[in-house]
């Protein structure tokens, strides 16, 4: 009987026992990894010639994995942010095997090599207050669906959930009454909970009263009662976008998503004066220093930094005005 082909038996068991079993990767990582290789295999097809069940790990070298990432980049149109995200996959891979194929470490280590791509990162888009009041009103309360979809953008403006956290809640996931709040599993599997603000309760309370669904039942349904789709929700927040670009014309300039309703969350607690621990707990960061880039993106912060400061040739101190001046004026 033919032995089962030891790349398979390895990539197997790092999805089933790696991942899911000793990692508890979320389906989101699992979804992502799966696909990476789903790619892999593809262009090993096409530039070896070889099937993944003949594929070794010794064909898995660093010149074959740099020309992977660059199909990535050049042929099929993909970000550096992208291009990172299947390394860290194959990184993760390569990690695994060389624990278990000692054989194949000089291999595995030449991959592991290949360092991530840096690349230009953006200023992040968020919404000013008259941007969100804009949205929140494009809804048709008259509509179910238009009743379902403010509740849902309320919650993403206040809270600043993640899309993933926002399709996952269920309607016993909202806490009304006393210290009203949110639950929610977040990155990590790390529940958390986020209060609610007065305003958010009452379209909660009243969305919940129309739902009239289980615990567990889907908080945001589809049309036909199932889970709400990531792509839903994007669906639903374009539409309500072009609509508010209508009463306000500086929306026509922006792309809305939910996660710019996230960044909107997060700015408006800083422009609040909410520290930036307290802030990253609300999102669900594991460190600060994801939060830093509010504080990059606030320009009324650094208007206020800058009123601080003297222009260059001009003495510092207070203004004084000429004697002449005092003089015209108590002379009124």
């Amino acid at each position: 009987m033919k032995s089962p082909n030891r790349f398979c038996v390895l990539l197997e068991s790092f999805f089933t026992d790696r991942l899911m079993t000793q990692l508890r990767a979320s389906p989101h990582t699992i979804a992502s990894y799966r696909d990476t290789f789903c790619l892999l295999f593809a262009f090993v097809k096409e530039r070896l010639g070889k099937d993944s069940s003949t594929l070794q790990l010794k064909d898995l070298d660093a010149p074959l994995v740099a020309d992977f990432l660059f199909h990535l980049e050049e042929d099929r149109g993909n970000s550096p942010r992208s291009r990172n995200l299947r390394l860290a996959a194959i990184h993760s891979f390569c990690r695994y095997a060389a624990m278990r194929e000692p054989s194949a470490i000089a291999t595995l280590q030449r991959v592991l090599s290949i360092p991530s791509k840096r690349f230009e990162r953006k200023q992040i888009g968020f919404l000013i207050r008259s941007e969100v009041e804009a949205l929140l009103a494009a809804p048709d309360p008259n509509t179910w669906s238009g009743r379902r979809d403010q509740a849902l953008l309320m919650l993403a403006v206040q809270t600043g959930l993640r899309l993933s956290e926002l399709v996952g809640l269920r309607c016993g996931d909202i806490i009304l009454g006393s210290g009203s709040h949110v639950r929610c599993q977040g990155k990590g599997r790390k529940g958390r909970c986020t209060p609610l603000r007065k305003d958010t309760e009452a379209i909660m309370h009243a969305w919940l009263a129309e739902r009239n669904g289980s615990t567990d039942a889907p908080l945001f349904p589809n049309m036909r009662g199932g889970v709400l789709s990531a792509s839903g929700v994007q669906y639903l927040v374009n539409k309500h976008a072009s609509h508010a670009a209508k009463t306000c014309s500086s929306m026509k300039r922006k792309k809305v998503s939910p996660h710019i309703l996230r960044h909107t969350a997060a700015m408006d607690l800083l422009q609040s004066g909410v520290d930036r621990s307290v802030i990253a707990l609300w999102l669900g960061h594991e460190s600060m220093e994801t939060t830093q880039i509010y504080l990059h993106a606030d320009l009324q912060m650094k208007e206020k930094a800058l009123a601080l400061t003297a222009p260059h040739g001009v003495a510092p101190g207070r203004y004084k005005p000429a004697d002449d001046i005092m003089a015209f004026l108590k002379s009124l």
